[in-house]
């Protein structure tokens, strides 16, 4: 099992730089960041002292979207810094959440992100693609690769990846659903024609090592508000009892009355008082390691790739270094 470490840009920069040197120190192959250009600082700009500051670690968003950024320009990016570091990106994309409402635009839909997909791989990788009408190539790619990873949670966002990703990203860490989940997006792969063991997994959820539950649970509480904010999509589109969507996951968010971006991704977010201890515990890692390695091993059965590990609390040094003398040895051969 790989893992990665999950930060938003906050400033300084350099702050985050520092912190996915320490995870690679510790094993982290993988060093992901938030993308919501009005909230967070820009993170492909940091992307480049990572890479610059690091060995091997392979960096990219969790998520970026169709709609912030031209697809040109989302490709061109990843290009050059694979260009200058290496093919050490991935694109993990979805339909934007806080980056376009924040900017007081509509999520995209799953058909420009299913196009964006393909359109975003192939110009990075230096193949021609049609963007808006017209056939565009990058010239200067040589021997570019870019793995494009899709977060989803619905039915038809999960079909999605399935025909399209090369991985598939997971917002939470409970078993019940992540098994759901992973055979959706594999049947949708098979159907497509594709194997479905060549979709990477990713699980990504907060995770804090400690024997204290209750401040570990008051740390990770505003991760169940912030994936109530798609299963409000899901309920919206599909209905509470459509059959289409596990009661596991919906019914929490009955008593949710709205969201406050400004305090997206952190710790003591007011919008999520309606999150239950339940749901912390299902949703997110928590407890001394043993119970981390518990849980992960279960994770890993279900055939999870990687656990990326988000750090937004406010034991992020000590959460990497526990994982790196505890954890991931115990995942890894």
């Amino acid at each position: 099992m790989d893992f990665g470490l999950v930060l938003q840009t906050d400033p300084p920069g350099s702050a985050v730089v520092g912190l996915m040197r320490r995870a690679e120190r510790n094993g982290f192959r993988y060093g992901w960041t938030f993308d919501s250009a009005v909230l967070w600082q820009e993170p492909f700009v940091i992307y480049s002292r990572i890479l610059e500051h690091t060995r091997k670690l392979i960096v990219g968003p969790m998520v970026t979207n169709p709609g912030t950024r031209t697809w040109e320009v989302t490709a061109s990016t990843f290009a050059t810094l694979n260009d200058m570091y290496g093919n050490r990106t991935v694109c993990g994309i979805g339909r934007g959440d806080s980056a376009m409402r924040v900017a007081g635009r509509k999520p995209n839909t799953l058909a420009r992100l299913g196009e964006a997909i393909d359109v975003i791989r192939d110009l990075a990788e230096g193949r021609e693609a049609v963007v808006d009408g017209s056939p565009i190539r990058i010239p200067w790619v040589r021997n570019g690769k870019l793995p494009v990873w899709m977060a989803a949670y619905g039915p038809k966002a999960l079909a999605l990846a399935g025909r399209k990703a090369d991985g598939f990203i997971l917002q939470l860490a409970d078993p019940f659903l992540t098994e759901w989940m992973i055979k959706s997006v594999r049947k949708a792969a098979e159907e497509a024609g594709r194997d479905p063991a060549s979709v990477t997994i990713c699980v990504a959820a907060p995770a804090y090592v400690g024997d204290d539950l209750a401040q570990a649970r008051e740390q990770c509480r505003w991760f169940g508000g912030m994936v109530g904010n798609h299963v409000a999509d899901l309920v919206s589109r599909y209905g509470e009892h459509s059959g289409l969507v596990p009661e596991a996951l919906t019914a929490y968010i009955k008593a949710r009355e709205g969201y406050d971006y400004r305090h997206h991704g952190r710790a003591g977010n007011p919008s999520t008082d309606f999150v239950p201890d339940e749901i912390v515990d299902r949703f997110c890692l928590l407890g001394p390691p043993s119970a981390h390695v518990a849980r992960l091993e279960a994770l890993r059965d279900l055939g999870v790739d990687q656990f990326a590990v988000y750090a937004m609390h406010d034991a992020k040094e000590t959460t990497i270094d526990a994982y790196g003398s505890r954890i991931i040895p115990a995942l890894t051969p």
